[in-house]
Protein backbone atom coordinates (compact mmCIF):
# COMPACT_ATOMS: atom_id res chain seq x y z
CA UNK A 1 0.00 0.00 0.00
CA UNK A 2 0.94 3.29 -0.86
CA UNK A 3 2.27 5.57 1.60
CA UNK A 4 -0.37 8.99 2.72
CA UNK A 5 1.56 11.81 1.61
CA UNK A 6 1.99 14.81 4.45
CA UNK A 7 0.49 17.34 2.16
CA UNK A 8 -1.98 16.21 0.11
CA UNK A 9 -1.60 17.86 -3.49
CA UNK A 10 -4.98 18.05 -5.85
CA UNK A 11 -5.74 14.54 -7.62
CA UNK A 12 -7.47 16.76 -10.81
CA UNK A 13 -8.12 19.89 -12.28
CA UNK A 14 -10.64 20.56 -14.21
CA UNK A 15 -9.32 21.45 -18.20
CA UNK A 16 -11.77 23.28 -19.95
CA UNK A 17 -14.58 20.52 -19.44
CA UNK A 18 -12.06 17.38 -19.77
CA UNK A 19 -11.00 15.78 -16.56
CA UNK A 20 -7.14 15.75 -15.84
CA UNK A 21 -6.32 13.28 -13.82
CA UNK A 22 -3.02 13.65 -11.46
CA UNK A 23 -3.34 10.22 -9.63
CA UNK A 24 -0.72 8.98 -11.71
CA UNK A 25 2.08 11.45 -12.84
CA UNK A 26 2.06 12.31 -16.36
CA UNK A 27 3.66 13.49 -19.63
CA UNK A 28 3.38 17.09 -21.46
CA UNK A 29 4.95 16.93 -24.28
CA UNK A 30 6.56 19.94 -25.91
CA UNK A 31 5.81 21.24 -29.77
CA UNK A 32 8.07 24.50 -30.06
CA UNK A 33 7.38 26.08 -33.31
CA UNK A 34 9.76 28.94 -32.73
CA UNK A 35 13.09 28.74 -34.83
CA UNK A 36 15.09 30.34 -32.05
CA UNK A 37 14.45 27.17 -29.51
CA UNK A 38 17.72 25.99 -27.85
CA UNK A 39 17.22 22.41 -28.77
CA UNK A 40 14.11 21.36 -31.53
CA UNK A 41 14.25 25.36 -33.10
CA UNK A 42 13.18 25.00 -37.05
CA UNK A 43 12.50 21.31 -37.15
CA UNK A 44 8.96 22.17 -37.41
CA UNK A 45 9.10 24.89 -39.88
CA UNK A 46 6.45 22.68 -42.54
CA UNK A 47 2.92 21.93 -41.21
CA UNK A 48 3.69 18.36 -42.15
CA UNK A 49 6.51 18.10 -39.69
CA UNK A 50 3.72 19.97 -37.25
CA UNK A 51 1.26 17.19 -38.22
CA UNK A 52 4.35 14.27 -37.71
CA UNK A 53 5.33 15.55 -34.40
CA UNK A 54 1.50 15.98 -33.14
CA UNK A 55 0.50 12.28 -34.21
CA UNK A 56 4.07 10.51 -32.60
CA UNK A 57 3.26 12.59 -29.10
CA UNK A 58 -0.15 11.51 -29.02
CA UNK A 59 1.04 7.80 -30.07
CA UNK A 60 3.79 7.66 -26.65
CA UNK A 61 0.76 8.47 -24.57
CA UNK A 62 1.37 12.74 -23.62
CA UNK A 63 -1.69 13.39 -21.75
CA UNK A 64 -0.96 16.96 -22.62
CA UNK A 65 0.74 18.82 -25.22
CA UNK A 66 1.92 22.32 -24.80
CA UNK A 67 2.54 24.17 -27.78
CA UNK A 68 4.74 27.61 -27.99
CA UNK A 69 5.98 29.97 -30.34
CA UNK A 70 7.78 32.02 -28.87
CA UNK A 71 11.51 31.49 -27.49
CA UNK A 72 12.31 31.25 -23.82
CA UNK A 73 16.13 30.65 -24.77
CA UNK A 74 17.90 32.98 -22.63
CA UNK A 75 18.62 36.10 -25.15
CA UNK A 76 16.08 34.47 -27.25
CA UNK A 77 14.78 37.43 -29.73
CA UNK A 78 11.23 39.22 -29.06
CA UNK A 79 8.82 38.77 -31.53
CA UNK A 80 5.40 40.51 -31.64
CA UNK A 81 2.39 39.35 -30.52
CA UNK A 82 1.45 39.02 -34.33
CA UNK A 83 4.31 36.60 -35.09
CA UNK A 84 3.65 34.69 -32.18
CA UNK A 85 0.08 33.91 -33.18
CA UNK A 86 0.96 33.31 -36.82
CA UNK A 87 3.38 30.72 -36.15
CA UNK A 88 0.48 29.03 -33.55
CA UNK A 89 -2.57 29.05 -35.49
CA UNK A 90 -1.90 26.53 -38.24
CA UNK A 91 -0.62 24.21 -35.94
CA UNK A 92 -3.77 24.92 -33.61
CA UNK A 93 -5.95 23.99 -36.52
CA UNK A 94 -4.56 20.34 -36.93
CA UNK A 95 -4.39 19.61 -32.95
CA UNK A 96 -8.18 20.68 -32.51
CA UNK A 97 -8.72 17.95 -35.25
CA UNK A 98 -6.51 15.53 -33.79
CA UNK A 99 -6.06 15.58 -30.25
CA UNK A 100 -9.07 13.60 -28.99
CA UNK A 101 -8.21 13.12 -25.17
CA UNK A 102 -4.90 14.82 -25.32
CA UNK A 103 -5.43 18.28 -23.71
CA UNK A 104 -3.89 21.08 -25.57
CA UNK A 105 -1.68 23.47 -23.48
CA UNK A 106 -0.46 27.01 -24.92
CA UNK A 107 3.03 28.51 -24.08
CA UNK A 108 2.72 31.65 -23.98
CA UNK A 109 2.84 34.95 -21.48
CA UNK A 110 0.74 36.84 -23.61
CA UNK A 111 -3.25 37.15 -22.79
CA UNK A 112 -4.43 38.46 -25.83
CA UNK A 113 -3.04 34.92 -27.69
CA UNK A 114 -4.35 33.20 -23.92
CA UNK A 115 -7.73 34.44 -25.23
CA UNK A 116 -7.60 33.62 -28.64
CA UNK A 117 -6.20 29.65 -28.11
CA UNK A 118 -8.83 28.93 -25.41
CA UNK A 119 -11.88 30.46 -27.38
CA UNK A 120 -11.09 29.72 -30.88
CA UNK A 121 -9.03 25.98 -30.81
CA UNK A 122 -10.33 24.79 -27.30
CA UNK A 123 -7.07 24.97 -25.29
CA UNK A 124 -7.10 23.82 -22.04
CA UNK A 125 -4.37 24.90 -20.19
CA UNK A 126 -2.30 28.37 -20.02
CA UNK A 127 1.48 27.96 -19.43
CA UNK A 128 3.05 31.14 -18.46
CA UNK A 129 6.82 31.44 -18.27
CA UNK A 130 6.38 34.94 -16.87
CA UNK A 131 3.51 34.37 -13.68
CA UNK A 132 1.51 37.35 -15.73
CA UNK A 133 4.73 39.87 -15.20
CA UNK A 134 5.22 40.31 -18.83
CA UNK A 135 0.77 41.19 -19.16
CA UNK A 136 -0.80 42.88 -16.47
CA UNK A 137 -3.99 41.53 -18.27
CA UNK A 138 -3.27 37.87 -18.08
CA UNK A 139 -4.39 37.05 -14.66
CA UNK A 140 -7.38 38.34 -15.24
CA UNK A 141 -8.06 37.00 -18.48
CA UNK A 142 -6.86 33.29 -16.81
CA UNK A 143 -10.22 34.27 -14.21
CA UNK A 144 -12.31 34.91 -17.56
CA UNK A 145 -11.53 32.06 -19.91
CA UNK A 146 -11.55 29.99 -16.92
CA UNK A 147 -8.91 27.26 -17.66
CA UNK A 148 -6.40 25.74 -15.75
CA UNK A 149 -3.00 28.22 -15.49
CA UNK A 150 0.75 26.99 -14.86
CA UNK A 151 2.63 29.46 -12.80
CA UNK A 152 6.54 29.81 -13.35
CA UNK A 153 8.95 31.45 -11.69
CA UNK A 154 11.45 33.58 -13.44
CA UNK A 155 14.28 36.35 -12.26
CA UNK A 156 14.35 38.55 -15.48
CA UNK A 157 12.80 38.05 -18.84
CA UNK A 158 14.29 36.05 -21.28
CA UNK A 159 16.56 38.56 -22.75
CA UNK A 160 18.24 39.16 -19.58
CA UNK A 161 17.54 36.12 -16.78
CA UNK A 162 20.70 34.44 -17.19
CA UNK A 163 22.58 38.17 -16.63
CA UNK A 164 24.03 37.31 -13.33
CA UNK A 165 20.94 35.57 -11.07
CA UNK A 166 21.46 35.97 -7.13
CA UNK A 167 20.11 34.87 -4.70
CA UNK A 168 20.01 34.50 -0.51
CA UNK A 169 18.37 31.34 -0.51
CA UNK A 170 16.75 30.37 -3.51
CA UNK A 171 14.09 27.94 -2.09
CA UNK A 172 12.60 30.57 0.25
CA UNK A 173 12.79 32.98 -2.38
CA UNK A 174 10.41 31.05 -4.85
CA UNK A 175 8.43 30.34 -2.24
CA UNK A 176 7.82 33.83 -1.37
CA UNK A 177 7.42 34.62 -4.85
CA UNK A 178 4.49 31.51 -5.32
CA UNK A 179 2.89 32.90 -2.30
CA UNK A 180 2.22 36.49 -3.71
CA UNK A 181 1.31 35.09 -6.72
CA UNK A 182 -1.08 32.86 -5.67
CA UNK A 183 -2.89 35.34 -3.49
CA UNK A 184 -3.41 37.55 -6.44
CA UNK A 185 -4.45 34.63 -8.54
CA UNK A 186 -7.26 33.25 -5.69
CA UNK A 187 -8.52 36.79 -5.41
CA UNK A 188 -9.72 36.37 -8.96
CA UNK A 189 -11.29 32.81 -8.55
CA UNK A 190 -8.32 30.80 -9.96
CA UNK A 191 -7.76 27.79 -8.18
CA UNK A 192 -6.46 25.25 -10.35
CA UNK A 193 -3.02 26.49 -10.82
CA UNK A 194 -0.14 23.99 -11.51
CA UNK A 195 3.30 25.29 -9.96
CA UNK A 196 6.55 25.21 -12.16
CA UNK A 197 9.78 26.69 -10.24
CA UNK A 198 11.55 27.52 -13.78
CA UNK A 199 14.61 25.31 -14.12
CA UNK A 200 16.84 27.57 -16.23
CA UNK A 201 15.12 30.93 -16.29
CA UNK A 202 16.59 32.78 -14.14
CA UNK A 203 18.97 30.44 -12.50
CA UNK A 204 22.68 28.81 -12.29
CA UNK A 205 23.33 25.26 -12.82
CA UNK A 206 23.95 25.17 -9.17
CA UNK A 207 20.56 26.89 -8.70
CA UNK A 208 18.79 24.61 -10.65
CA UNK A 209 20.40 21.43 -8.72
CA UNK A 210 19.31 23.26 -5.48
CA UNK A 211 15.77 23.34 -6.53
CA UNK A 212 15.92 19.64 -7.78
CA UNK A 213 17.01 18.82 -4.46
CA UNK A 214 14.43 20.09 -2.34
CA UNK A 215 11.52 20.39 -4.92
CA UNK A 216 9.62 18.39 -2.14
CA UNK A 217 9.42 21.15 -0.39
CA UNK A 218 7.20 22.91 -3.02
CA UNK A 219 4.30 20.05 -1.96
CA UNK A 220 3.20 22.69 0.93
CA UNK A 221 1.51 24.82 -1.33
CA UNK A 222 -0.87 21.23 -2.13
CA UNK A 223 -1.19 22.18 -5.84
CA UNK A 224 0.85 20.20 -8.49
CA UNK A 225 4.08 20.24 -9.48
CA UNK A 226 5.33 20.62 -12.69
CA UNK A 227 9.20 19.84 -14.11
CA UNK A 228 10.60 20.81 -16.97
CA UNK A 229 14.02 20.25 -17.76
CA UNK A 230 13.98 18.63 -20.62
CA UNK A 231 17.55 18.57 -22.41
CA UNK A 232 18.60 21.74 -20.67
CA UNK A 233 22.04 23.47 -20.43
CA UNK A 234 21.88 21.92 -16.58
CA UNK A 235 22.24 18.74 -17.91
CA UNK A 236 24.44 19.45 -21.07
CA UNK A 237 26.75 22.19 -20.21
CA UNK A 238 27.28 20.28 -16.79
CA UNK A 239 28.12 17.07 -18.71
CA UNK A 240 29.88 18.92 -21.29
CA UNK A 241 27.84 17.74 -24.12
CA UNK A 242 25.26 18.73 -26.43
CA UNK A 243 21.37 19.28 -26.08
CA UNK A 244 21.32 16.65 -28.83
CA UNK A 245 23.45 14.21 -26.36
CA UNK A 246 21.23 14.92 -22.84
CA UNK A 247 18.16 12.45 -23.29
CA UNK A 248 20.10 10.02 -20.99
CA UNK A 249 20.76 12.93 -18.71
CA UNK A 250 16.88 14.02 -18.67
CA UNK A 251 15.70 10.81 -17.88
CA UNK A 252 17.87 10.98 -15.06
CA UNK A 253 16.57 14.39 -13.87
CA UNK A 254 12.84 13.13 -14.82
CA UNK A 255 13.62 9.75 -12.23
CA UNK A 256 14.96 12.42 -9.03
CA UNK A 257 12.38 14.76 -9.82
CA UNK A 258 9.06 11.70 -9.54
CA UNK A 259 11.01 10.74 -6.77
CA UNK A 260 10.92 14.40 -5.04
CA UNK A 261 6.70 14.63 -6.23
CA UNK A 262 6.72 16.14 -9.66
CA UNK A 263 3.12 15.38 -10.99
CA UNK A 264 4.05 16.71 -14.66
CA UNK A 265 6.90 16.13 -16.85
CA UNK A 266 7.08 18.71 -19.74
CA UNK A 267 9.45 16.87 -21.68
CA UNK A 268 10.73 16.65 -25.87
CA UNK A 269 10.78 13.05 -25.44
CA UNK A 270 7.54 11.44 -24.41
CA UNK A 271 7.87 7.84 -24.57
CA UNK A 272 11.26 8.09 -22.71
CA UNK A 273 9.27 9.81 -20.04
CA UNK A 274 6.32 7.68 -19.76
CA UNK A 275 8.67 4.86 -19.25
CA UNK A 276 9.98 6.93 -16.52
CA UNK A 277 6.98 6.86 -14.63
CA UNK A 278 6.08 3.83 -15.50
CA UNK A 279 8.83 2.39 -13.33
CA UNK A 280 8.79 4.84 -10.99
CA UNK A 281 5.11 4.12 -10.11
CA UNK A 282 5.83 -0.19 -10.07
CA UNK A 283 8.19 0.80 -7.09
CA UNK A 284 5.73 2.90 -5.13
CA UNK A 285 3.77 -0.77 -4.90
CA UNK A 286 5.96 -1.81 -2.56
CA UNK A 287 6.59 0.96 -0.40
Amino acid sequence: MMKPEVFQKKKSINCNGKLLNLEKPLVMGILNLSPDSFFDGGKYSNIEKVEAKIDEMISQGAVIIDIGAYSSRPGAKNISQKEELERLEPALEIVLKKSGSTLISIDTFRSEIAQIAVQNYGVSIINDISGGSMDKNMISTIAKINVPYVLMHMKGTPQNMQSNPVYENIIEEIIHYFSLKLEALRKFGIHDVILDPGFGFGKTIDHNYGILARLQDFRIFELPILAGFSRKSMIYKFLNSTPDEALNGTTVLNTLALQKGADILRVHDVAEANQAIDLFWKTREFE
